[in-house]
């Protein structure tokens, strides 16, 4: 199906540039080839790109009409994989794939959809609008090191439009922050299983950590019209006499992929545990829900230790490693959205999505005018099994994308 992809690409210009970005092997911080590709295709296409200090690539088409709004684009440039050579293909269903690796599909459907605008726009000077910006990061796959180094003073936009989600129509306007909460259970004796046993004052640990478990919720804690906002989940627990077990792993360098019945296998039973620990994970996008389901997780282990005072106790500590993306105030973008889809002849999906992004990022900073950004996160293409070697995208979503990209530019320009 080879002739028929560079058939497609002489045909679509925007796939030809996905094209072209996808077959750059970059992974996170290893950018610099598809970095000085777009560098190039900006100078090719009289378009004001520049690299800041990062190595981020900033790109602004200039407004035509002061009296509109501008507007930015945001993707991010590195990819889930390595550097080795990127062969692609066109199978005979539509989707575009990479031969025996992940294709990059995340997030340079964004990055191509973007550059293609701005050459469009670069050309069309009489068209009157409020200015076009694009920022293009790296590394956000390992730890979102590129937009946090983003430099949010010098930007005009106070909507930001994050061109990464996986289906086309997405739009997505909250995610949830990441929270993680660690669960101490202390008895205050220990003692022997066998001799000490009848001591009632000798409470096992590892049986505390599950009667106070079993009281925390699981699974999602609040929902509304746009799907899960707030949830938390248990991720691990470790409790009782593990330690001989770990120690004779390490000792030995045993290798395995079930560590779990490996500890098992030599746990000690004769000892009246004093420790038990649990995870738990928290993700929300409303944080007056996440304070709610933390300060409930709180008010248990209060209860708790009331229960066992003097011969027990329990701590609850949270930790967030993400803040939330909260719904903006109004709904201009989603206004905007709807029409540029209903033009594009497809049906959007306004919902709220449940992990980060980078979303989450710019909510927390200000642009050049002091206004907190309005991000949201949209999707121009169905991407699949993002992050593995079977990732593929079909090519007409692509196409369908730009229209919406493109229609959405417009839409916000007329209002």
């Amino acid at each position: 199906m080879s002739d028929n992809l560079e058939q497609l690409r002489k045909e679509n210009e925007v796939l030809d540039i996905f094209c072209n970005l996808v077959s750059i092997p970059s992974p996170s911080l290893k950018e610099d080839k598809e970095i000085d590709w777009i560098l190039n295709f900006c100078k090719e296409n009289g378009i004001n790109g520049k690299k800041d200090n990062y190595g981020n690539i900033y790109i602004h088409v200039p407004a035509t009409d002061s009296s509109k709004e501008p507007i930015m684009l945001s993707s991010h440039m590195d990819v889930v994989g390595d550097d080795s050579p990127v062969n692609i293909y066109l199978d005979a269903d539509g989707f575009i794939h990479a031969e025996g690796r992940t294709l990059g599909a995340d997030d340079k459907v964004g990055v191509a959809c973007a550059l293609m605008l701005a050459k469009e726009l670069a050309a069309n000077t009489t068209y009157p609008h409020g200015g076009l910006e694009i920022t293009l990061t790296r590394d956000e796959e390992t730890g979102m090191s590129g937009v946090e180094h983003v430099e949010f003073d010098k930007i005009l936009s106070e909507y930001i439009l994050v061109c990464d989600a996986d289906k086309l129509g997405q739009l997505q306007i909250s995610g949830a922050s990441y929270t993680n909460v660690k669960l101490t259970v202390r008895g205050l004796k220990g003692g022997h299983s066998g001799i000490d046993i009848g001591d009632e004052t000798r409470l096992n640990a590892a049986k505390l950590t599950a009667e106070l478990l079993a009281e925390f919720p699981q699974g999602v804690f609040y929902k509304d019209e746009t799907g899960v906002i707030t949830s938390c989940n248990l991720g691990a627990i470790i409790a009782g006499g593990v330690q001989n077990s770990i120690a004779a792993i390490v000792e030995k360098g045993i290798k395995t992929n079930d560590y779990i019945t490996e500890v098992m296998k030599k746990t000690s039973t004769n000892i009246i545990n004093v420790l038990g620990m649990a995870s738990y994970s928290i993700r929300s996008a409303s944080i007056a829900k996440e304070e709610e389901l933390k300060a409930l997780m709180s008010s248990i282990v209060d209860k708790f230790n009331e229960k066992y005072k003097g011969l027990a106790e329990a701590t609850i500590e949270f930790e967030m490693h993400l803040p939330p993306f909260e719904k903006a105030e109004g709904d201009r973008i989603e206004r905007v959205h709807t029409e540029a889809c209903r033009r594009a002849g497809i049906t959007n999906d306004i919902s709220s999505f449940h992990a980060g992004a980078e979303t989450h990022i710019y909510c927390q900073h200000k642009n050049s005018k002091g206004q907190t950004f309005k991000p949201m996160l949209l999707g121009l293409a169905d991407v699949y099994n993002m992050h593995s070697a079977s990732e593929k995208v079909d090519y007409k979503t692509l196409l369908k994308g730009y229209e919406v990209i493109k229609n959405t530019f417009i839409v916000f320009n007329e209002n």
